[in-house]
């Protein structure tokens, strides 16, 4: 999900130039961290962080974050 905000932080101009989606995502959202913290909660936390989904429709793959950006016609104005 950490990969997924990041492409939408892009599309609308909050982040600029080129993107190390998946070091971000480990560094800032601290997904070993969130693992820790739903055991403690006895939640079951997916087996991968790195899994596609589906967000209102059409799917995210965390791989291609790039590919993903580029099929919105609708982005921020320059």
């Amino acid at each position: 999900m950490a990969v997924w905000i990041l492409t939408q932080m892009k599309r609308w101009g909050y982040v600029k130039g080129e993107v190390s989606y998946k070091a971000i995502a480990e560094e800032v959202f601290l997904v070993s961290d969130a693992k820790k913290h739903m055991a403690e909660l006895d939640m079951k936390a997916p087996a991968t962080s790195y899994a596609r989904f589906k967000v209102m429709g059409r799917e995210f793959d965390p791989a291609q974050p790039e590919g993903y950006l580029a099929g919105f016609a609708i982005k921020r104005a320059a």
